[in-house]
């Protein structure tokens, strides 16, 4: 495909990155620490963690990774939420020559076996909240050094010990467990400083993390990493971002909301990793899903950028609270993981006066593909162009490039696609053409001037009588309607059709009725991709990044 999307990039930003810039994260993170040494690099709870904490506490718990013994490539998985710990136990494991494996903390017992065990993980470190999980797995998994986190660590003696009371004693988030072996933070900290930490050559192609997937296609795969990859990505974005950032006054340190789960892609590399290059600071929110906490937080600081997704974006702008915040100064609002809807975009804009600017990637590319330009003023409802660097094209199912103005499979190409799955060669051969390009497995279009458009996931289409039904345009259209907060729509068996559309649905107005939904849903949708079934919920099942599971929705 010719790359007419370069005539439609804004001043300023290149059509190819320097990718090698770095030869690893770690050559990364070590400028930073040397240049940002006392800029915050987190706040969390009140209290401020610049680069040089961030850098000493790292170095001290590296050397106590390698005093366990553990050999170079073996991989350390990290299971915690937005907490300062989780920064420095990623540049420890990095700085040591290990390899990250990054654990959604709500997992269950049997996913955090499989990803432990898939891995091959030899040491974690978990919040104290989440070890009763790790406790009912410990017997059948190889990971069996065990450092156990605690909410209030890093916050000082005093505060710490408040904190961790209330969370234990008055809050009761920490089931009981048993973990015989295990070492608290700290004291690996602490341990860590009376040994020397060996620094090994790092270079592009070994493997910094191991990136699970959702399972939504099956087994939960580990997407491969390189140091390559993740240092391409970030360099990407940051050139993307060049014409917002130009909007910050001189000297100003750019401040970020970190509400995305740095345990995913898209906040390990646009919030951590990208703040750690830029000098910047995050604003960690450890429970996003705490809307009136989050806004309370954000009601204290000023701030630049908000990386999330529709589903956060909506609940932000509808709350209370939402008018206790200063926005003047958000410049850039990105919006990934899933699609965002127009009626969400149109409210935040009324709302901030910055429109979000929406984005496409997946934990395969590290995850940045796609997005619109951020000196848009307006939303399209486009993932936007290939980033710098970046080629895409549209395949049909035999791998063929499609005819112009024909949907087909979104493919792509360049520095920051991953090296494969994880010992899984036949799962890398499905995705991966000879060329070089990832399967995303997302249906999509290009116009005229390189913009691309989701369709849908392949999967998640509904077939009603031969005719293709894309979720996201039924969701679209609903969601837009008056008295709706949010709205799934999912194929369920049909006997007549083969399949029929389900809808499920949100109120914000307790008066909508199902026959208020069909009637709109008439106006605005052709006969086969009405709603056959209507039901109404108090909330819609989510990942933890927030994206809207529609595959539990079909029962």
């Amino acid at each position: 495909m010719e790359k007419v999307w370069l005539k439609q990039y804004p001043a300023g930003v290149p059509a190819e990155v320097q990718t090698d810039l770095y030869p690893s994260l770690v050559a990364l993170l070590d400028e930073s620490f040397r240049k940002y040494r006392a800029l915050p690099a987190y706040l969390f709870m009140g209290r401020s963690f610049d680069f040089g904490r961030i850098d000493d506490d790292s170095r001290a718990l590296a050397a106590y990774f390698q005093g366990l013994g553990l050999a170079r490539g073996d991989r350390v998985a990290i299971m915690m939420p937005n907490v300062p710990q989780y920064p420095v136990t990623v540049a420890a494991v990095l700085r040591a020559g290990y390899v990250i494996v990054n654990v959604n903390p709500l997992y269950t017992p049997r996913e955090l076996e499989h990803q432990l065990k898939d891995s091959g993980a030899k040491a974690i470190v978990i919040l104290e909240n989440f070890a009763a999980t790790l406790q009912q797995v410990a017997g059948e998994v190889p990971t069996k050094k065990i450092v156990l986190a605690a909410l209030g660590d890093m916050l000082g003696p005093i505060k710490g010990a408040i904190v961790n009371h209330v969370v234990r004693n008055v809050r009761k988030l920490v089931p009981p467990f048993e973990l015989p072996g295990a070492v608290r933070f700290n004291a690996a900290l602490s341990a860590g400083r009376h040994q020397t930490l060996t620094e090994p050559k790092i270079g592009p192609d070994d493997i910094a993390v191991l990136q699970y997937t959702g399972g939504t296609t099956g087994v939960s795969k580990g997407a491969v990493l390189l140091h390559r990859n993740l240092v391409a990505n970030l360099l990407q974005a940051e050139a993307w971002y060049q014409p917002a950032l130009k909007r910050v006054p001189p000297g100003e340190q750019i401040v970020t909301v970190c509400a995305l789960p740095l345990y995913h892609i898209f906040g390990f590399n646009t919030n951590m990793m990208l703040s750690m290059r830029m000098g910047g600071c995050n604003i960690l929110i450890a429970n996003p899903r705490d809307i009136g906490a989050m806004l309370k937080d954000l009601a204290k600081q000023r701030f630049h950028s908000l990386p999330a997704v529709n589903t956060l974006f909506n609940a932000l702008a509808n709350h209370p609270d939402f008018d206790r915040v200063d926005w003047s100064h958000l410049i850039i609002s990105i919006g990934g993981g899933m699609a965002v809807q127009q009626a969400t975009a149109r409210l935040w804009l009324e709302k901030t006066g910055c429109p979000i600017c929406e984005g496409y990637g997946l934990s395969e590319t590290s995850p940045s593909a796609t997005c619109n330009p951020v000196d848009s003023t307006t939303w399209s409802g486009n993932i936007g162009l290939p980033m710098p660097s970046t080629e895409l094209c549209l395949l049909d199912d035999d791998g063929r490039e499609v005819a112009p103005g024909t949907a087909g499979e979104i493919a792509i190409r360049g520095p920051q696609v991953m090296a494969g799955y994880w010992q899984r060669p036949d799962e890398t051969a499905k995705v991966m053409t000879a060329d070089g390009f990832f399967r995303s497995g997302d249906i999509g279009t290009v116009d005229e001037r390189g913009y691309f458009r989701i369709i849908d996931r392949k999967k998640d289409m509904i077939l009603v009588s031969g005719f293709n039904v894309y979720p996201n345009e039924v969701e679209d259209v609903i969601s837009l309607m008056p008295g709706v907060l949010e709205c799934a729509a999912v194929g369920v068996p049909d006997a007549r059709s083969g399949e029929a559309v389900k809808l499920v649905i949100v109120r914000k107005d307790a008066a909508l009725t199902e026959a208020d939904v069909r009637a709109y849903a008439e106006a605005n949708l052709t006969g086969y991709k009405r709603p056959k079934v209507v039901e109404f919920k108090d909330d819609l099942p989510k990942s933890p990044v927030g994206k809207i599971l529609r595959r539990e929705l079909r029962g």
